[in-house]
This record gives structure tokens, C-alpha cells and sequence, in this order.
């Protein structure tokens, strides 16, 4: 019993060591900051309408269907208000981003795509 507990404090220890070295950040509030202005949207801003959410998975689906997309690429955000798709979040390149883009103004029901997207740096 001793060892496993002293086994788990071990495993805690170096979990947080890049942490406590200042290597890493801890979280990611201050990436975060641009979304707590109010003219910034977020998925909690997703149009509650059933058209809203039927726009919104299906531009998910699109994206998701693509393998040539990056992982990144798969998980973006996407906002629906209106009949307006608004695409957030890292991508690999600027065809990725053009790409997620396309997809998304080709859905039915999407009146405007605001790309939001944001490319790696390197």
C-alpha cells in the first residue's frame, strides 16, 4: 500500500514538473481572452433554432467527412445564427482553411460563412 501511494505522489510530481518549471503554460486563459469580449462569438452563442442546429451539424459533417483535413482541421468550431456559419479555430494551412470554408457555404440553409479561421505557426 505504501509504495503504490508513494508511487502516485511520484507520478503527480512529474506530471506537474513542466508547470512548475514555467515551460508550459497551465491553462489556456490567456489564448482565451479575445473570447470574453461580447463581440466575439463562441459555441454557446449557437442559434438555438432547429434550422440553426441542422445547418450547424450538418457543415460538421462535411468538414468531418474530409480526411484530408487535419485533426485540427475536424474539431474547429462552428457557429450558427441565422442561416450565418461562423468557422473559429486553428487549422494547418490556408488550404485547410479555404477548404473548411467551401464546405461549409455549400451546405443548404447557410446564407454566409464568416471564416474565423486562424493558421499554425510554425
Amino acid at each position: 500500500m505504501r509504495s503504490l501511494t508513494l508511487a502516485c505522489v511520484l507520478a503527480s510530481v512529474l506530471a506537474a514538473a513542466p508547470v512548475l518549471a514555467g515551460e508550459t503554460d497551465a491553462d489556456n486563459t490567456g489564448r482565451n481572452a479575445r473570447d470574453r469580449d461580447d463581440q466575439t462569438l463562441t459555441p454557446g452563442d449557437q442559434g438555438e433554432s432547429a434550422a440553426d442546429r441542422e445547418v450547424t451539424a450538418n457543415v460538421r459533417k462535411a468538414i468531418v467527412a474530409d480526411d484530408a483535413l487535419s485533426m485540427n482541421a475536424h474539431n474547429i468550431k462552428i457557429i450558427t445564427q441565422n442561416g450565418v456559419v461562423t468557422l473559429r479555430g486553428p487549422v494547418k494551412n490556408a488550404s485547410e482553411k479555404s477548404s473548411a470554408a467551401a464546405k461549409a457555404q455549400k451546405v443548404a440553409g447557410v446564407k454566409r460563412v464568416d471564416n474565423q479561421l486562424e493558421i499554425e505557426k510554425k
